[in-house]
């Protein structure tokens, strides 16, 4: 019998980002709060921009921005905001998200561990660039690895592709 195999992935889908940031900027020019204080929010590339005349108000884009994705189902742990907080240019308060998509070295061997020591003694892991390829000739054995990686605290968003 072959084996049975599935990858870890990080990865968001562009639509529905592109969407939860439309809806937003659509809720950000109608909303009482946010008039007359410049505030706008646009995708550019890999990351969502976002500007206002004041901190506060920046902040308060940023969350309807993550309220957005969240409700088409996106998740928060692929925004990468920064620490700093909104960078003040002019007049204006700025703040560039950018967006993270694929598994880095580090997280995938985190991933891998964790299914070394906690998983089933029968699945193999294997990291493929920005992928981490499990198999195991038990495909029970691979749904209890998906539970197991579900269920832990990861820093980074994972779903699972390829599943044969």
């Amino acid at each position: 019998m072959a084996d049975s195999s599935f990858d870890i992935v990080s990865k968001y889908d562009k639509q529905e980002v592109a969407n939860a940031v439309n809806t937003a900027a659509k809720e950000i020019a109608n909303r009482y709060d946010f008039k007359g204080v410049g505030a706008s929010v646009r995708l550019s590339g890999e990351s969502i921009a976002m500007e206002a005349n004041s901190e506060e108000r920046c902040k308060a884009v940023l969350d309807v921005v993550q309220t957005w994705l969240v409700k088409r189902g996106v998740s928060l742990k692929h925004l990468d905001v920064p620490e700093a907080g909104p960078r003040v240019s002019g007049k204006e308060y700025k703040l560039d998200v950018p967006l993270k998509m694929g598994l880095t070295t580090e997280n995938a061997k985190k991933i891998a561990k964790l299914i070394r020591d906690e998983g089933p003694r029968s699945v193999k892991t294997q990291i493929q660039g920005d992928e981490l390829r499990v198999t195991s000739k038990s495909r029970d054995d691979l749904q209890a690895v998906q539970r197991l990686v579900k269920e832990a605290d990861l820093d980074v968003a994972v779903q699972f592709a390829n599943y044969r």
